[in-house]
């Protein structure tokens, strides 16, 4: 499962702070949607239903969104991954 890192500040206005980079972003609303629903650790299926159900997209749409916006939150190590052994 995906995590976002425990150090990684998200304020409600959509603004991210890594501390550990001193780096700073800015998310669009259903990007902070998208990354507070991953850091209360909810799976990509109740990811993908909460935005399903409160915005007119379709299941493709989101699922290419949501990966690429994953790939970005990689890319900038604001994730880690929970190892199961």
């Amino acid at each position: 499962m995906l995590k976002i890192k425990k150090n990684i500040a998200i304020s409600d206005s959509g603004f991210v702070f890594d501390p550990m980079s001193g780096e700073s972003f800015s998310l669009n609303p259903i990007g902070l949607e998208i990354i507070q629903l991953i850091k209360n650790d909810h799976t990509h299926q109740e990811v993908s239903q909460a935005i399903l159900e409160k915005y007119e997209v379709d299941q493709e749409t989101f699922d290419r969104y949501f990966y690429d916006f994953i790939a970005t939150l990689k890319q900038f190590n604001l994730t880690e991954s929970e190892n199961n052994g």
